[in-house]
Parts: structure tokens; sequence; C-alpha cells
């Protein structure tokens, strides 16, 4: 991984008073001089050249009818002395903070363009808490731990190796700053409810056609839904939360995802928004069968289940021992033979590895309109 270009960050600082020093020598004039004309002390003079008194308006007025120009430079001076003493601070402070990259999964958050890719060395370091600083949207490693440390009380998983807090945040912060992008409205539990049923009816159809529809329904209806690149360590495919008590998320991953996985997921995590509250944050890997028990899930499983394949039609499913019986059901119930293959291979009807050639694998642009 190569070093990128990154703009120029000088360490050290240069005060208004270094402009004011170059037109003393320009003019030929002592700062006693300059203190008869400013009507300042030599003392404040001597403190404001040297950076240790700030050039306030006052004094910014003072030096515009002295030297000339106007009082907004010199302010302006003043502002990027400020802004840059700051960032030299602070940089000591990320030096200080630079333990905080092991919890991160840095060189992921790399490879999906999330933070600039550079050496993760001594060199590089203090730069990369900066930056994820930057991306995670907190002020310091203490306030990403109570944010997003924090919020762990509120994740429910199905996975025992969901336990990577830095890994679960990142995956879900990226999910956060895709759906800033998205025009934000109310969720309407019933717009919603309606726009699962015409969703069901484009399982059959190509990426390219199903999903701008899709997000548009989701849009409306007030849940944002976006496609992540996956976090390996995260092992999370997809999440349901609410980003505020008026929106919603569905965050599903990007990866080799087959038709039937995709779909359950969606309307997994569908059910959790609509049945299971807002203070919750449901992370699922949907397609993992050594999964943590629990009601909701149990739920959420079920009504997915049911939605996309109604119980009485599932009456049917031992009967279905050909690909031909396959696609015939599937078209008679309006949904992919692809959902029914993977249906059959959950129940334990088939094994995992037949009839797989049913299923479509594709991937879903993550910047998608």
């Amino acid at each position: 991984m190569t070093d990128t270009t990154t703009p120029f960050r000088p360490d050290w600082t240069s005060p208004p008073g270094d402009t004011i020093a170059d037109l003393l020598e320009e003019r030929g004039w002592s700062q006693a001089e300059l203190a008869d004309r400013l009507g300042y002390t030599k003392k404040h003079v001597s403190l404001l050249i040297n950076g240790k008194a700030p050039v306030t308006e006052d004094t910014a007025l003072r030096l515009e009818r002295v030297f000339g120009g106007q009082a907004a430079f010199w302010l302006a001076r003043e502002a990027q002395f400020c802004a840059q003493r700051a960032r030299l601070e602070a940089g000591r402070r990320y030096a200080d903070w630079i333990g905080w990259l092991g919890k991160l999964p840095v060189h992921e958050l790399m490879q999906a363009d999330a933070i600039p890719a550079r050496r993760v060395d001594t060199k590089n370091k203090p730069a990369l808490v900066e930056e994820l600083l930057r991306f995670f949207g907190v002020a310091s490693p203490d306030e990403w731990e109570r944010h997003y440390v924090g919020m762990e009380a509120s994740f429910r998983r199905t996975r025992e190796e969901q336990s990577d807090v830095g890994a679960i945040s990142a995956w879900l912060r990226l999910g956060e700053i895709e759906a800033e992008k998205l025009e934000g409205l109310r969720f309407e539990q019933a717009r919603f409810e309606k726009a699962l049923t015409e969703i069901r009816t484009m399982t059959t159809l190509p990426p390219e056609e199903f999903e701008p529809r899709l997000r548009e329904l989701c849009r409306e209806s007030g849940v944002a839904l976006v496609f992540v690149p996956a976090i390996p360590r995260a092992h999370v495919s997809g999440v349901a939360r609410w980003l505020s008590p008026h929106r919603a998320l569905i965050q599903l991953s990007l990866y080799g995802k087959t038709n039937d996985r995709l779909w359950f997921t969606f309307f997994h995590e569908a059910a959790h928004i609509l049945l299971h509250g807002k203070k919750d944050v449901f992370l699922d890997d949907t397609g993992n069968n050594k999964l943590i028990k629990s009601q909701v899930e149990h739920e959420a499983n079920e009504w997915a289940g049911n939605l996309l394949i109604p119980a009485d039609q599932a009456r049917k499913l031992p009967d279905l021992k050909t690909k031909n019986a396959v696609r015939d059901f599937a078209h008679s119930i309006g949904i992919h033979p692809g959902i029914v293959v993977g249906r059959l291979q959950h129940d334990g009807l088939i094994a995992p590895s037949w009839m797989n050639d049913l299923k479509i694998s594709f991937r879903i642009k993550r910047n998608a309109a």
C-alpha cells in the first residue's frame, strides 16, 4: 500500500508578528516608533511581534491605518496562526492516542476509501488518528468510546464472534456516512409495509432494474437503504437500526451475495424495523448457520420467510424434488427460483450443494444513485 498525496501541514507556526517585523524592516522603523504610531506600549508591540498578544479587531484597524491594506488581512493572519497553533497542539495529543489504532480495522477502512491509504508506521500514526477521528465524527478516542462502545449495550447479535466493537463500529459508521448523503423523510409504517409488497415482486429482476426502485421505495417510506463493503472482523452482513426516532436504516454488505441471501437479509432487516422497536441495533449474519437463538431473530426469520413464501404455499416445499418443479413453484408465487432453493436448503429439504445453479450471484454498486 503506497502513500497518497496529503496536504502540506507545516510543523511550525508563523504569527502575524512575523509580517509586522517584515514591514518594520522594509520601512526602517524600530519597534519603539511603531509603538508610537499604534498608540501602544513598546512591551505590547514586542508581544505582538512574538505572537504573545493577539491581533484583536481594534489592533487590526490600527495596523490598517499605520501600514495600509485591510483590517481583514490582519484578522485572517491571526485566525490562521491560531488554527495552526491549535493543530500543532492537537498533533501532540494524536501522538499520545496512537494506541487507539489497535482497536480499529485501519487497513480495511483504507481499502474502503474511508481514510487515505498510507503506511501504518510511527511517522504516520498520529495523522491516522486524526483521520479516524474525522471518519467517526468524534473529538477524541474518549468520545468514540462513549458513543460507539457505549452503543454496544444496544447491540443484538446473531453470532458469538460479533465482539470486535472496533470493526463493528467502523462498519456502522460507513453506513451512517452513506445514509447522510440521502434525503431523509419521516418513517411511515403503512407506507413501508405497502412498499415491501411491491419489493417482493422485484425479486425476479436483475440488479440494474430492481436496485433504483428498491432504494426509492425505501426512501419514500423513511428508511435509508445503503450497501456497504463488508468488514471481515465485524461478522455482519446486515443491520437494522434507527438513526433518529423518525428515520430507520437498513444496511447490507456488498460482496458475494447470491440473490436468495440478499433478499432474505433485506426482508429480515425490514422485519426488525417493523416489529422490534427503535432502541436496539440488530447485527445480523443471515448466511451463517451457527447463530445465537433469540426470540426477536426467530420472529424476524419467520416474518421474512412467510413474506417470501407464504405459509400456505410453504407446505408444498417438501414435494419440490427437481429444478423444473422449483421453477414452476417459484413462478406460481411470483419470486425467483433461487429464493426457493435457499429456503429448501435452509429447511434441510435438500443438500446445501443442490440446485445452486438456480441462484444468481451479483454485486450492487456501492455508490449507485
